[in-house]
């Protein structure tokens, strides 16, 4: 699910896909993950993606 990540994956002040465990009331908790290296910078990567397109979206109005 999409979460707003504070501080999970080393990541804070972005909303981002990644596993939670959900209940009736929606998510519950983010499930820890033990990621490689290569896999820590592949997912700020990806952060850093998403933080991008926000603020192209934000300059032309959209957010």
């Amino acid at each position: 699910a999409s979460v707003f990540l504070d501080g999970e994956f080393e990541l804070s002040d972005i909303t981002l896909g990644v596993p939670v465990i959900i209940n009736k009331n929606g998510w519950d908790k983010i499930v820890p993950l033990n990621l490689s290296e290569e896999e820590k910078q592949k997912l700020h990567k990806s952060a850093e993606a998403v933080r991008n397109m926000n603020n192209v979206l934000k300059e032309i109005n959209v957010l």
